[in-house]
């Protein structure tokens, strides 16, 4: 498995040096279609993220995708596809959890973001995957919603209290902070609400200057301008390789997103994909 990864990201990486140097500044842009019964997606897939281009281009050019399904579907926020399981899967099959055995480094790039119509990699959750590397096959259309300016201040004050509370674990595994996590651990032991609200207080305010120091979240006004408008998912910022974005077709998503659904979001009649490079 270790010696088939490793020849999966050499080829990834080779052929990403192909792409730099055998196309123009003039021509770089990739196309590609993805063929649905609702309609066909034009999707331009980004220079700025090459890892991703070049491996998504990859496997469309072996036909991978041909015939999976868009496995999960949630209104007003995503269609994902792209596991190889889905392929002629039983009604009752659980999917969502295959791949092509191997996972991309994220390329996390500011101005990418989960506009609607994004296409961005899915991956395992942080508990599993604390490097956010992308999965090798699965992906996500987003479809999302519009947001108020209110709506958008909560999402910035949550994504930064979600960084403050990484900075929090990251301060209690500090070598140098044994004392902190015995007090924790004691604080546990005591089993206080109160004495544990205690213990995040005071250290609250560590972790706010150190949340500063690396700088807040903050959506820029193109953002904002954006979400207010098309909408999107910008709760997904930063934790999510964005790789493409729809360019023609963003009604098809809005019609996949509008099928009945059953377990696990899976459609309950299967929609199908076929993918092609057109450029």
């Amino acid at each position: 498995m270790k010696q088939s990864f490793f020849i999966v990201i050499v080829s990834i990486i080779a052929s990403t040096i192909i792409f730099a140097f055998s196309i123009s500044p003039q021509d770089k842009e990739s196309i590609i279609i993805i063929n649905t019964v609702y309609g066909d997606m034009k999707v331009k897939l980004y220079n700025e993220t090459p890892l991703h281009k070049a491996n998504f281009i990859k496997l469309v050019s072996e036909n991978f995708f041909d015939g999976l399904l868009f496995h999960r579907v949630i209104k007003d926020f995503m269609i994902q596809g792209g596991d190889p399981d889905s392929k002629n899967a039983t009604p009752e099959a659980e999917l969502g959890n295959g791949g092509p055995g191997y996972n991309i480094p994220a390329e996390f790039v500011p101005g990418l973001y989960h506009k609607k119509g994004a296409l961005a990699a899915a991956r395992e959750a942080d508990q599993k995957n604390p490097k956010k590397e992308s999965s090798g096959s699965q992906f996500y259309i987003v479809q999302g919603k519009v947001f108020s300016n209110q709506e958008l201040d909560f999402v910035e004050n949550k994504i930064n209290q979600n960084l403050k509370n990484q900075i929090m674990g990251k301060i209690l595994m500090a070598p140098e902070n044994g004392n902190l996590r015995l007090k924790l651990d004691s604080v546990k032991k005591s089993g206080s609400q109160d004495a544990m609200m205690k213990f995040i207080k005071e250290l609250d305010p560590v972790a706010e200057k150190e949340l500063e120091k690396q700088g807040r979240y903050k959506l820029t006004p193109e953002q904002r301008k954006i979400y207010t408008t098309i909408g999107g998912t910008p709760h997904l910022d930063g934790n999510y390789t964005v790789f493409g974005e729809v360019i023609e077709g963003l009604n098809v998503i809005d019609s996949i997103a509008a099928v009945k659904t059953g377990k696990n979001d899976r459609p309950l009649v299967d929609v199908k994909m076929k993918i092609r490079l057109v450029k």
